[in-house]
């Protein structure tokens, strides 16, 4: 059964392709389609690598930082917890709440030699902690169990530990700013503890800062009297923001509540703009390619003009005429976008192992743990992104063929025939 498609249909693929046996002239205008259409594909794909990628560094780095600590604390404004239990058993009220566990933290210095950096004191109930974060997961050859009370055990960070040279069974001194007040002035108080264990969450900032103490010991060494409020793990971590204000309204006056993403505003806010400004810039490949396929019709509609009026001559109606011309520059673009996002896709699903492959033979290091927090190159394509840049670089391709086009429609049969 021969399939007869309409003549707007058939002409307009006809010209697409008519630079592969035509002349030189008609050659040259499907170079210029072959680049039009090479330029939206490559912007397309640049689109889809450059936010999968961003994509994954945010998830990263998020699920990275939720292994050490929790989706939401919730505080006592202006002292310590008298009633942890309490407090624990109010917040598993809510049913998005999966656990919740005491906890104390500061700031100190730790040294060993001569070595001394700066670390944030995390106090934990090595019983009660795994209900409220996976920093448990993170100790492959160790465990929190260590952590017992009056021990001064501690366990540190990986990066922290290589710093200071130190294994598990070796001392080091930790210094803390609640000192003591002498006729001399006050004096910090030193403590020496015993390495137990070690983490490695993957997030350079708490590998290389972080250490854990048993509560009790880290609230003799802080002084604060007791636990400081309870982590709390909830089921769906980007739900914590409205599960924190839930909290705070079901929980007595004086208690304050803080998701990880109030936590890390800043960072999550800084990725957010990047990405959007990343999309901005790269999306004027895709422009370039537009006015790429502007410039393609244009010479197409100028080539053809003998043809468009010995159509008009036969009753094509302007309508028609424009519909021919709107047809190449639509191929073009869906085939520029469809091979952008099938590039993309491949590059964007395979990224990692293009990156370590030219790493390995280059040998650089596109991603240096002290900078950008992980090592390896994260990709993760979302149909939230790739759907809308499809759409958008397939209306702004259909939009750069309606001027030419409409040029096209308004050509005088008699003027483009005078000379032939």
């Amino acid at each position: 059964m021969k399939i007869s498609l309409p003549f707007e249909l058939f002409i307009g693929l006809r010209y697409t392709r008519s630079g592969r046996r035509s002349g030189r002239r008609d050659r040259f205008v499907s170079f210029i389609s072959a680049t039009s259409m090479a330029s939206i594909a490559l912007g397309v794909m640049a689109l889809i690598v450059v936010l999968s990628v961003m994509n994954g560094f945010q998830t990263q780095v998020r699920d990275r930082m939720l292994s050490v600590i929790p989706h939401i604390q919730i505080t006592r404004v202006g002292g310590s917890v008298e009633d942890w239990r309490a407090l624990a058993a109010a917040a598993m009220k809510n049913p998005e709440v999966t656990g919740a566990a005491p906890y104390v933290n500061g700031q100190g210095l730790v040294s060993n030699g001569g070595v001394v950096t700066g670390v944030m004191i995390q106090g934990i109930d090595p019983a009660q902690e795994p209900r409220a974060s996976e920093v448990a997961s993170t100790m492959p050859a160790s465990s929190l169990a260590s952590l017992q009370p009056g021990s001064f055990h501690v366990v540190l960070g990986s990066v922290l530990a290589a710093r200071l040279g130190v294994y598990p069974g070796d001392r080091i001194a930790l210094v803390v700013p609640e000192g003591t007040m002498t006729p001399a002035g006050l004096i910090p108080r030193a403590r020496t503890m015993t390495v137990s264990g070690v983490f490695s969450a993957g997030h350079y900032e708490y590998d290389s800062s972080m250490v854990f103490l048993n509560i009790e010991d880290a609230a003799a060494l802080l002084r604060t009297g007791g636990p400081m409020g309870v982590r709390v793990q909830t089921r769906d971590m980007n739900r914590a923001p409205q599960i924190a204000r839930e909290l705070i309204e079901s929980l007595p006056p004086g208690y304050a509540a803080r998701d990880w993403s109030v936590e890390n505003k800043t960072w999550f806010a800084a990725v957010q703009v990047e990405k959007r400004m990343m999309s901005i810039i790269l999306f004027l490949i895709v422009l370039v390619g537009a006015f790429g396929l502007v410039s393609t019709l244009v010479m197409t509609v100028t080539e053809k003009q003998s043809d468009i009026a010995i159509l008009r001559t036969q009753g094509a109606s302007p309508g028609s005429i424009m519909a021919i011309f709107m047809v190449q520059g639509a191929v073009i673009g869906v085939i520029g976008v469809a091979a952008g996002v099938a590039l993309g896709l491949l590059v964007a699903c395979n990224l990692s192992s293009i990156v370590s492959a030219i790493e390995a033979i280059f040998h650089v290091e596109f991603l240096p743990q002290s900078i950008y927090l992980i090592n390896t190159m994260p990709s993760e394509p979302r149909a939230g992104d790739i759907v809308p840049i499809a759409l958008c670089s397939l209306a702004l391709s259909l939009a750069a063929t309606v001027y030419p086009s409409w040029r096209a429609s308004k050509l005088n049969p008699a003027e483009a025939l005078r000379y032939e």
